[in-house]
């Protein structure tokens, strides 16, 4: 009995050295370290928008059959909307398409430089931007520029200056034309974001006949009208959620 415990005793002996070498030689595998996660713009989104509007409008009125110039001025106010879109990101490239609908107050006047007696006035009560979008993301900051069509809600009135009467009933005009922007936008959450955009609105020439109350001729005018937008946006994407990359 002795004898075999001796001999077991000394195969363990033989054989701890040759375990613990086994366990020295096997190789350690190092976890994969985590890189910073990379923002995605993909996907739709929504949200709302508010600032600041002034539309420069310059008024010629015909007089025998030639257009006098009767002055110019700055329709400004505030303005709030909201807007809905979609992007898609290849790389640290990204396009979008957006629509833009909002809210107005731009009014503002002048004393007429041909018949001083009359003041005219306009005013956009609304306007709708619907763009395409080109950017360059940095992670969670992209800066785009984007362009297209714009639409704008006019009205067009004179008053007697210096007083509220009115010298000719208002001309209502829905006017089209094109936009162009830039943008700068930051996610401060996977699906949150804001930004700053400023946008131009190129709207054109368009003449119009006035009439008075009373329903008799009072004058035609040709009124051309550019409108600069600043607005800031907050906006909410779903279907583009933040990805990790290792």
């Amino acid at each position: 009995m002795k004898k075999l415990l001796l001999g077991i005793a000394g195969v363990i002996a033989l054989t701890a050295p040759a375990a613990a070498a086994d366990l020295a030689a096997r190789p350690y595998a190092k976890a994969p370290a985590m890189i910073a996660a990379v923002y995605d713009w993909s996907g739709f989104y929504i949200g709302a928008n508010g600032g600041w509007g002034s539309s420069h409008k310059c008024w010629d009125i015909d007089v025998a059959g030639v257009f006098v110039n009767e002055g110019c001025h700055n329709a400004t106010g505030g303005t709030a909307g909201g807007q809905i879109g979609y992007r898609w990101q290849a790389g640290t490239w990204v396009f979008g398409l957006e629509g833009q609908g909002n809210w107005a107050d731009l009014k503002g006047s002048n004393v007429s430089l041909v018949a001083p007696a009359f003041t005219n006035q306009s005013t956009i009560g609304a306007f709708g931007l619907l763009t395409g979008q080109i950017g360059y993301a940095a992670n969670n900051v992209l800066l785009y520029v984007k362009g297209g069509a714009a639409v704008t809600d006019d009205r067009f009135r004179s008053f007697v200056t210096g007083t509220n009467v009115l010298a000719a009933n208002p001309v209502n005009d829905t006017r089209w034309g094109g936009t162009v922007g830039v943008g700068l936008e930051f996610g401060f959450s996977p699906n949150w974001s804001a930004a700053v955009a400023y946008d131009h609105l190129f709207m054109g020439t368009r003449t119009y006949n006035f009439v008075t109350p009373a329903g008799a001729f009072f004058a035609q005018d040709r009124i051309k009208q550019d409108v600069d937008l600043v607005t800031v946006r907050v906006n909410y994407r779903w279907g583009g959620p933040v990805v990790a990359k290792y």
